[in-house]
C-alpha cells in the first residue's frame, strides 16, 4: 500500500483532482523528487500522470471507502484540487481529514467554499486570486526588471532589494539551492560590481543581477514581494 514502505523521513503527498492547478502541483512535487499519490475520475489526466508516479488511479467517486482504498490515509499531507465542484469539494474533504491524515490543504474558488471547508479542519488556498494578489503587487513593486534573454527559458535579470534578504550574506540567502537562481552582479547606488563574494553582506539599497531560469526567477520575485509584505 502507498506510503508503507517509504523512508521515515520523507514527506508523501496525495493530490485529488488532476485539473491544471493539480496537476501542475502533482508535477512540481514529483521532479523536486518527491513520493505522490494522485487520483482523479479522468483516465487520461491518470494516464498521463503515470510518467510522474506509478500510484496515479482512476477512482469513479470520492467516498470514503474508495479513497481508503488507494491507501492516501498514508499521505502526511493530501491537496484536494477540487474547487468548482463545491459539494463534492467539500464531501472529500471532509473524508479525508476523517481517514486521520495530519495535514489536509482544500481549493477553493469562493470565500463561501473557503469558510465551510476551514470549518472542517482543512487550510484553504485560493490558487486563482493568490496569483492574481501575487501579481499585481509584483508589477505595483516593480521588484523585477528583464535585462536580457538568453534562450527561450533563461533571462538574465535585475531584482530589486527585499527587506528580509537585506542583511543577510549572499551565502545564507542561498538563492542558488532555492531558485537555482546565481547573483552574477550587484548594484548599489549606480556602481555594479561582479565580484560577488559568498560573505558579501546584502544591503537595502542593492539591486542583485541574476540569471536563471525564467519561471524561477518570477518565482523568486514574487516571493520576495510576498516576504516583505
Amino acid at each position: 500500500m502507498f506510503g508503507k514502505q517509504r523512508q521515515e523521513d520523507a514527506t508523501s503527498y496525495g493530490i485529488i483532482g488532476m485539473g491544471r492547478f493539480g496537476s501542475a502541483l502533482a508535477c512540481t512535487l514529483a521532479e523536486a523528487g518527491k513520493e505522490i499519490l494522485v487520483l482523479d475520475q479522468d483516465e487520461e489526466k491518470v494516464r498521463r500522470m503515470r510518467s510522474y508516479t506509478e500510484h496515479a488511479y482512476v477512482v469513479r467517486n470520492l467516498q470514503k471507502e474508495t479513497l481508503q482504498e488507494t491507501g492516501i490515509q498514508n499521505c502526511d499531507q493530501v491537496i484536494v484540487c477540487i474547487g468548482d465542484k463545491v459539494d463534492v469539494s467539500i464531501l472529500t474533504t471532509l473524508n479525508v481529514i476523517n481517514l486521520g491524515v495530519p495535514h489536509v490543504v482544500a481549493k477553493a474558488n469562493s470565500p463561501e467554499q473557503g469558510e465551510i471547508l476551514k470549518k472542517i479542519g482543512a487550510e484553504v488556498v485560493y490558487p486563482e486570486r493568490d496569483m492574481a494578489i501575487r501579481l499585481a503587487k509584483r508589477l505595483i513593486s516593480g521588484r523585477v526588471f528583464n535585462l536580457f534573454e538568453l534562450d527561450e527559458r533563461t533571462d538574465i535579470s535585475e531584482l530589486k532589494m527585499s527587506g528580509v534578504l537585506a542583511g543577510q550574506t549572499v551565502e545564507k540567502a542561498s538563492l542558488r539551492q532555492r531558485y537555482g537562481v546565481n547573483i552574477i552582479a550587484i548594484s548599489q547606488n549606480g556602481k555594479l560590481t561582479t565580484d560577488v563574494r559568498p560573505d558579501y553582506m546584502l544591503k537595502q539599497e542593492d539591486s542583485l543581477v541574476v540569471i536563471g531560469d525564467r519561471q524561477k526567477i518570477r518565482q523568486l520575485a514574487d516571493d520576495l514581494v510576498g516576504e516583505d509584505v
